[in-house]
């Protein structure tokens, strides 16, 4: 993990955001050696949740990936209210903020599938290691089929542990 992503998700986590981290970075967390050059997280969409995430995104100068420089989109509460994909750039690096993964399934649904992790002096919900494998396995998309081998191999590795 890179220092700046360090940093990002050390501001995330000391920002009192509900948000669950999902992606390379938690399979990074749960010890797959693999490295990642973005932040995936799935957020409530809380109104009070939205604002709190609002504030440190204009704190870190969060806007739209892809756009032509004269043309800066600035995350808004409609679109982290939504369901879709904000994937956007700060200062410290890119953030996926993901309303829902692609099966539908927004913060609430997966809660009961997170555990509690300590990293860098934050505490941070993190996706369960059995639902990031279900999750890769089911997006079909190349770079997450060559990383499901590495995941199932770690799980194994815990249980027998």
């Amino acid at each position: 993990m890179t220092a700046p992503l360090t940093q990002l998700l050390q501001i995330l986590g000391k920002s009192d955001v509900d948000f669950i981290l999902v992606g390379g970075m938690a399979a990074v967390l749960h010890g797959a050696p693999v490295t990642t050059l973005d932040i995936d997280l799935v957020h409530s969409r809380e109104q009070e949740n939205i604002k709190r995430l609002l504030r440190v995104l204009s704190q870190l100068k969060a806007r739209y990936r892809g756009q032509p420089e004269q043309r800066i989109l600035l995350p808004t509460a409609d679109a982290l209210s939504g369901t879709g994909h904000n994937n956007l750039s700060t200062d410290l690096g890119p953030i996926d903020l993901l309303c829902e993964l692609s099966n539908g399934q927004g913060y609430e649904q997966l809660l009961p599938h997170t555990e509690e992790m300590t990293d860098a002096g934050i505490s941070l919900k993190i996706i369960t290691l059995e639902k990031l494998i279900e999750i890769k396995a089911a997006t079909g998309r190349a770079k997450d089929q060559l990383i499901l081998p590495l995941l199932m191999k770690l799980l194994d590795k815990k249980a027998r542990d």
